[in-house]
């Protein structure tokens, strides 16, 4: 998983399995998340996430809620009962395509999207190279 600012650039990556849910790994991916600032410590806590219908979890959305963070993400259509829905909120949802293309920039790394490394520890420092590429790109 990968936090990314408004411009694409990444700020924060989780790497794990394909096998749990992304909703399980949203906290822990905020976590390492660490802005620097001009004066004083980093800044760890963004105003508002924008996530696709993956994230659509109301106690994800209370944990963001208690923490001063804005989870702005659409309800599945099955839902009945949309209890933090606001239509002017998911105004903001369209500018989810700059996260789609940093993923996209992450396929050109051939080594990434195949994933030839066996062992995480590789695959991450070549993860980790290709985000510094990304973000030296947009200095």
């Amino acid at each position: 998983m990968v936090l990314v600012d408004g411009q694409g650039v990444p700020l924060g990556a989780l790497l794990a399995s394909a096998t749990p849910h992304e909703v399980t790994l949203a906290e822990a991916t905020l976590a390492r998340v660490k802005v620097p600032r001009p004066r004083g410590r980093p800044r760890t806590k963004p105003p508002r996430i924008i996530a696709d219908k993956g994230y659509d979890s109301d106690p994800l959305r209370r944990r963001l809620q208690q923490r001063g963070i804005e989870l702005i993400a659409p309800y599945r259509w099955y839902k009945k009962e949309k209890t933090f829905y606001d239509g002017r909120k998911l105004r903001r949802y369209r500018r989810r395509w700059q996260v789609e293309r940093t993923n996209a920039w992450f396929g050109n790394y051939r080594r990434l999207a195949v994933r030839y490394d066996r062992l995480l520890s590789v695959y991450q420092g070549f993860f980790h190279v290709a985000c510094l590429m990304i973000a030296v790109r947009h200095l």
